[in-house]
Order: C-alpha cells, then sequence, then structure tokens
C-alpha cells in the first residue's frame, strides 16, 4: 500500500543487450525496482539514462542496467506470432541472447538454429577477432621450447667475478658437473 500512496512501485521491461540494424538482441524481461516515482523511471529508461539493477524474471538475477543496450517498458514493444518485435514503428527480428551472454562485454553475432522444428535466432560471443589474431600468428599450434643460455636470460646470468661468467676468459665448458665428472 505504501507503494501505491509514494507512487514508487517495480516497472516492467524488455532487456535488449545489443541493438543491430534490423535486428535486437533480447535478454528477456527484467524489472526494475523503482526508488523514485515510476514516472521519472520511464523518462530515465525512455532516455536510456536510467542507472540501477535490473531483476532478470527468468530466474531473479539481479544485473546493472549499464550491460545492456535498451531496457524498454512492456507496453512499449510487443512481439507478434512470427517472433518479430514492433518497436518504435518499425519490425525487428529479434534474437534470444543466453544467459552466459548477459555479461559479456564485446559484440554479439547471430547464429540459426532449429529448435522444435522451428528456425531461431540465438545470440553469441562474436570471436572473430580472436580468431582472425590466431590465424596471422606465423605457427599457429606449435608450441616451442627453447634452453636459454646464461646470457640469454636475465634470471640465469651469473654475477661478474663468478668463474662461469661470460665476461670471464674462461674456457670451461657451461654443463653441469655430473657425478662422474672429476673436480
Amino acid at each position: 500500500m505504501l507503494k501505491w500512496l509514494t507512487g514508487k512501485k517495480s516497472v516492467s521491461v524488455w532487456v535488449i543487450k545489443q541493438i543491430d540494424d534490423g535486428l535486437l538482441h533480447l535478454c528477456g524481461q527484467g524489472r526494475i525496482e523503482a526508488r523514485e516515482k515510476r514516472r521519472k523511471v520511464l523518462t530515465q529508461i525512455a532516455s536510456g539514462r536510467f542507472e540501477g539493477a535490473v531483476s532478470m524474471v527468468s530466474n531473479g538475477l539481479v544485473l546493472n542496467a549499464r550491460q545492456f543496450a535498451a531496457l524498454i517498458p512492456l507496453e512499449a514493444l510487443t512481439v507478434d506470432s512470427h517472433g518479430k518485435a514492433h518497436w518504435q514503428g518499425r519490425i525487428w527480428d529479434l534474437a534470444q541472447v543466453p544467459q552466459r551472454c548477459w555479461t559479456y562485454e564485446g559484440r554479439l553475432t547471430v547464429q540459426r538454429q532449429v529448435q522444435g522444428g522451428q528456425a531461431v535466432l540465438l545470440s553469441s560471443e562474436d570471436v572473430s577477432d580472436i580468431r582472425r589474431q590466431a590465424r596471422s600468428n606465423h605457427d599457429p599450434g606449435v608450441v616451442k621450447f627453447g634452453v636459454y643460455g646464461a646470457e640469454e636470460h636475465p634470471m640465469l646470468t651469473p654475477k661478474e667475478g663468478d668463474a662461469r661468467s661470460p665476461h670471464s676468459h674462461s674456457n670451461r665448458s657451461r654443463e653441469w658437473p655430473g657425478d662422474d665428472d672429476e673436480p
């Protein structure tokens, strides 16, 4: 009853992770527990200035609004029977964003999959830059192990005055003395 008197109540929203040309990457429905009056929260959402917590309806996970491209009040976006979204006077394709991508910081890409005999769009992490860097590596998949000489690695370089120092004029071998070597 107190929420009714103060005008503060939860605001239900569609949570959009990324907006592409003609495509919305949809996480699902969320709820904002308003600390301010509903009208002010709706104004902040419409202008993209809302800062605060968004509770996901599907699992109760609470996430920061900054992780999403848009929060859209439920009544402002409708989904038709063909899986198309109607928002801002346009028709949008929808791609379902799995939970693992909700906090992903990079771009998302879309993959077409068949579920229940129907083709659906699923969002996934865009790892094309990582793949491109891996391909540009001259010798991918090969790990080279090397033995560093004393002068090649600063942690192994002997100090000045050491008999094995590369700066001394000794011709002694740098091999490890074994049990059968004479002193």
